[in-house]
């Protein structure tokens, strides 16, 4: 998945509409392989990304189901930010290594 995409499900509180939508840009910006569509594709990279978020709201809002205790912003950022530090030193280890192999 792209590094960009955060979750959104399960947090309180709950995902902004600015949220979903910045998601749902993202994505489209993958699938689409453009950051900036071409005029001819404009329109078409819009209408996406409000049906990609449209899709997302409903699932998030009406149909998705949990029974555990909701998510927190703080916590779920000092993870991300652990699993940061473990990658980074797995890259200096990897680098080390093949600096003196």
């Amino acid at each position: 998945m792209c590094r960009n995409i955060k979750t959104l499900f399960h947090f309180e509180p709950p995902a902004t509409d600015d949220e979903i939508e910045a998601a749902a840009l993202q994505y489209v910006r993958k699938v689409s392989g453009a950051v900036r569509p071409t005029a001819v594709n404009q329109a078409a990279f819009e209408i996406a990304v409000q049906e990609i978020a449209g899709i997302t709201r409903r699932l998030l809002r009406d149909e998705l189901v949990t029974k555990g205790p909701p998510r927190t912003r703080e916590h779920e950022a000092a993870k991300a930010k652990e699993r940061g530090k473990k990658r980074e030193e797995r890259m200096r280890v990897k680098i080390l290594g093949e600096w003196e192999g």
